[in-house]
């Protein structure tokens, strides 16, 4: 590794719409966004690294949390990033949305993608080797997700003392579609479950690694690096998700690592104590170096708005600003080549000497002061000179399990005494945890069998209930069948019984039979009488009706006649000669009615087209006489008319003004008087 440097966790805070239920419910939205840091919760202010608010899309999330750990992890950097928050808050919505949708994809399958667009935009001579792993905790047990007969993997530490999962299956992938597959594979065997909050509640932590080794084939320079992307389970209260039986089995563990989350986080946060939880379970041991090591760390904290889940948001969002105060040490995971570590190793040589000479320095100098005399300022070791030569601890962290003291010193006989003895540890410690795996699997081998055997079990009492059935049911179709062959056998005695009788009954029978039979030959000669005798009357019914009909033809004809001249011609002139002859008579009835009183109505009409006709003759000799007189009127004002002409005229001529209105006057009275 090269030289470390300090970086702080990044937190990023999202919130999700209201659901359905919340909406439904009415429930407030109690979240307000002031800028892109900030967040206000009844009046406080929250402050992140980013709050995206529930409108931010799946591409803006990935950009704003994920794109730069894509980039340091392809420099040899470590990277973790993981949602906090409680159930139904959108963690898993984040992490994996909808694996296949190009817009509602998550992080995991945006960065399987990310990685191979930017190895195929590096450096050809650059030769990358990427693995993956996928498991969960489930119930504080590793469970392989690519294996699933790997139920219970042992957390190991490797010779930096950084944890890994021991024996969980790792595979190779060279495109973004192999790593989908091994998604999709193991999110098949993830555990859900179906809770009053949400539908699809993950019941377990699920882990997703990525592992990258580069090497630069030119240079020999090898670069690693490990992509840890973490899908926890969320915290639940029992009354609200109505947890029950396995499902709160599952519940009290996943607040209990959680638990064991928030104490590590608190630990981190505080600084001041020496011993951080990391053991507390399986999933910190497992983020140990995410929490406090080498690693670039962003945590995801996912929120509900509703003011149903208010308690929830606020402690998820105290969690987001204790971890945001954590602080982790960060270096490149670089393996150095033989001359490479020659010349550090020549350059720690310098710094060794360089060291070593100040340490003279300073205990000559102590001496003095101790023996009681006054150094110089001149002659004093000036921080300049301790500055020149920057300390550089290379001890291995091996060393600080060493008994540390001011006047302790190791031998190095003693010191390869300690670590021969911790290897030995570590190695019964692994040897241990190897054995426990084997038992484990074994038991759940033996657990597997047991539940196949009870199952066989199982289906044989059902299939022997099924057969104590069936012969019970055949004992008492038995029983039904042997009364019923009795019954059967009754009847054949029977039936012979009387066999003699119905042989004389058919005797007498068959005599009654001729003798019916001669009877009916005498009434069939009888019945062939009848019908010629009815064949002559239907002859003789047919002239009469035809005669009848031409009666009626003539009389239909004479009403033809009748109706022509009163200017009706409703009538048929031909009457056939079929089997409805009395409806033509009663029709010939109706139609004679009719006429009767058309001509009554005709009659009326006549009368009083006459009177009508009188009073036009009177109104007209009126009219003529009102016309004579209008006549008359006109031809005198005419007369009047011309008069007033010739007297204007004389009037212009002599002036004779007065003698125009009177005559005006005088003439205008007489037609007043004549109107």
């Amino acid at each position: 590794m090269v030289d470390a440097a300090e970086c702080g966790v990044r937190v990023m805070c999202r919130f999700r719409p209201l659901n359905e239920a919340e909406i439904t419910r009415g429930d407030k939205y109690i979240p307000k966004f002031k800028e892109d840091d900030t967040v206000v919760i009844t009046g406080k202010p929250y402050v992140f690294d980013r709050v995206l608010p529930p409108n931010t899309s799946q591409e803006q999330v990935y950009d704003q949390c994920a794109k730069q750990i894509v980039k340091d992890v392809l420099g040899g950097y470590n990277g973790t990033i993981f949602a906090y928050g409680q159930t139904s808050s959108g963690k898993t919505h984040t992490m994996e949305g909808k694996l296949h949708d190009p817009q509602l994809m998550g992080i995991i399958p945006r960065i399987a993608h990310d990685i191979f667009d930017h190895i195929y935009s590096m450096d050809e001579n650059l030769e990358f080797h990427i693995k993956v792993s996928y498991f969960e905790i489930y119930l504080d047990k590793i469970r392989d997700l690519l294996d699933v007969s790997k139920t219970n993997l042992a957390v190991h530490e490797d010779k930096n003392r950084v944890p890994y999962v021991k024996g969980c299956t790792e595979r190779f992938v060279s495109s973004p579609e192999e790593v989908m597959d091994v998604i999709d594979e193991g999110k098949a065997n993830r555990h859900v479950a179906v809770t009053n909050m949400n539908e699809h509640s993950s019941r377990s932590h699920s882990i997703f690694l990525i592992n990258i080794k580069q090497e630069n084939i030119e240079t020999e320079k090898k670069l690693s690096g490990k992509l840890y992307l973490v899908d926890l389970a969320g915290s639940e209260k029992v009354s609200k998700t109505g947890a029950e039986g396995a499902v709160l089995d599952e519940a009290k563990n996943i607040n209990k690592s959680l638990s064991a989350l928030g104490n590590v986080i608190s630990a981190l946060a505080e600084g001041t104590k020496t011993h951080v939880p990391y053991r507390d379970s399986k999933m910190t041991r497992i983020l140990q170096d995410s929490l406090g090591g080498n690693c670039r760390t962003t945590i995801i904290i996912c929120c509900s708005p509703s003011i149903y889940n208010e308690a929830e948001t606020k402690s998820t969002l105290m969690f987001g600003q204790r971890a945001k105060t954590i602080k982790n040490t960060v270096s490149v995971n670089l393996e150095l080549t033989a001359e490479e570590w020659k010349k550090k190793f020549e350059k720690e040589k310098e710094k060794n000497k360089s060291l070593k000479n100040i340490i003279q320095k300073l205990e000559a100098e102590l001496n003095r002061w101790r023996n009681g005399e006054n150094v110089p300022e001149e002659e004093q070791l000036s921080s300049k000179d301790q500055k020149s030569v920057e300390p550089y601890d290379n001890t291995p962290i091996i060393d600080n399990l060493l008994p540390a003291g001011g006047g302790v010193s190791v031998s190095s006989k003693e010191q390869s005494k300690y670590e021969e003895d911790i290897s030995n540890l570590y190695k019964q410690l692994d040897d241990k945890d190897d054995e426990i795996n084997q038992h484990s699997q074994l038991a759940e081998k033996l657990k597997e069998q047991m539940m196949d055997q009870e199952e066989l079990l199982a289906s044989t009492r059902r299939d022997y209930e099924k057969i104590q059935e069936e012969l019970c049911r055949l004992q008492t179709e038995n029983e039904l069948a042997k009364e019923e062959v009795k019954e059967v056998l009754q009847a054949l005695e029977e039936l012979a019984v009387n066999y003699d009788q119905k042989s004389q009954e058919v005797e007498e029978r068959e005599q009654t039979n001729l003798q019916l039979t001669e009877e009916l030959q005498h009434k069939t000669a009888l019945l062939s009488a009848v019908q010629r005798e009815l064949g002559q009357l239907q002859e003789l019914n047919g002239l009469q009706r035809k005669r009848a009909a031409e009666v009626l033809n003539l009389l239909l004809r004479d009403l033809s006649d009748i109706g022509a001249i009163i200017g009706t011609s409703d009538v048929k002139a031909t009457v056939g000669n079929g089997s409805a002859v009395e409806e033509e008579f009663t029709v010939a009835r109706l139609y004679i009615s009719k006429m009767k009183s058309e001509v009554k109505s005709l009659v009326n009409r006549s009368k009083q087209l006459e009177s009508a006709q009188a009073d036009a003759h009177r109104k007209i000799q009126a009219n003529e006489k009102e016309l004579a007189s209008c006549q008359l009127l006109i031809s005198q004002v005419t007369i009047t008319m011309a008069t007033m002409i010739h007297l204007n005229f004389y009037d212009i001529h002599t002036g004779g003004r007065q003698y125009r209105k009177d005559n005006i006057i005088t003439n205008v009275s007489q037609l007043d008087i004549r109107n």
